[in-house]
């Protein structure tokens, strides 16, 4: 890895035309055409969210996910889709979203072309985070609370984890945002037992900017997943228990707080994987926190 200054052109460069150019075709689209669209139509409308962003970032700062490194770029599409399987796996119990107009395409379909939109998901929340990162407001930001991961709070916070997810599969009715916090609670002390990069190690220092950007830049794409989903089919629909109220597009508003630590689930999920199939050097890969600029 280098650490030291690269020159940069600051170009607009070439994959955010591209991605642009995507992202406004497949939104006009998905959004005018009749009858099932978006179930082929979601993964190159995202495709391009995820270059523009990367463009964004690129300009902004010099370099970017992708062109730090295009292999680690096309990597992330592949982490991404268990990942998010997973919480669809966790939902099978929860019951808190479904699908309409899947009956229109067979089970293989679903399975491939599913997994294919869920392969967008890391790229557009890592990315957009970087983005955020890239703010002066965003760098200015003073140090806040320190956690000493003492190995007492380590097993606190991971006993916490498993007890938040018995809860919810044991009575999800009451418990189903521990979807969004369970798992955290149990990866990132995971990733400091193995020696993985974790957020915890951050908040250690009292540095809470990573969090805060990737906090923004999940919000951010949640934004846009709900805005597109509306016109969409198929499209998701939400059954939220106690709190469906006071809807921004399907989702109700308190809903959007289960982006926030959504974005740490998957910053540990992915930093836990890289990990255990043995590609460390991916671990400095993705830059949430301003400031930083670590190339493969």
């Amino acid at each position: 890895m280098n650490s030291g200054p690269v020159p940069h052109t600051r170009k607009w460069p070439w994959h955010g035309w591209l991605g642009a150019g995507l992202a406004v075709t497949f939104w006009i689209l998905n959004w005018t055409l009749s009858g099932p669209r978006t179930h082929w139509g979601f993964f190159p409308m995202w495709l391009g969210y995820c270059l523009t962003v990367d463009a964004l970032v690129f300009k902004r700062k010099g370099d970017s996910m992708l062109t730090r490194s295009p292999a680690a770029y096309i990597a992330l599409f592949f982490l991404s889709v268990p990942a998010w399987w997973l919480f669809e796996v966790i939902n099978w119990r929860t019951q808190n979203w479904y699908y309409v107009g899947e009956e229109h395409i067979s089970d293989i379909e679903y399975f491939l072309l599913s997994s294919l939109s869920f392969s967008t998901v890391m790229p557009a929340v890592f990315g957009t985070a970087e983005l955020a990162g890239t703010f002066l407001r965003m760098k200015k930001i003073n140090r806040g609370p320190a956690l000493t991961l003492t190995p007492a709070v380590l097993l606190s916070l991971f006993i916490a984890g498993v007890v938040m997810l018995f809860l919810l599969l044991a009575w999800p009715i009451y418990f189903f945002p521990f979807v969004w916090l369970s798992l955290y609670f149990m990866l990132d002390p995971l990733n400091v037992w193995l020696g993985n990069r974790s957020l915890l190690q951050y908040i250690a220092h009292g540095d809470w900017r990573p969090v805060i950007a990737l906090w923004a830049g999940c919000i951010v794409c949640g934004f846009f997943w709900e805005m597109w989903n509306v016109y969409s089919f198929p499209k998701w629909i939400y059954r939220i228990p106690f709190f469906d109220f006071l809807h921004i597009f399907e989702m109700p508003i308190l809903g959007y707080l289960g982006y926030l630590p959504f974005s740490m689930e998957l910053f540990a999920l992915y930093h836990l994987t890289t990990g255990f199939i043995g590609i460390r050097k991916f671990q400095d890969y993705i830059q949430v926190s301003p400031g930083e600029d670590k190339r493969i």
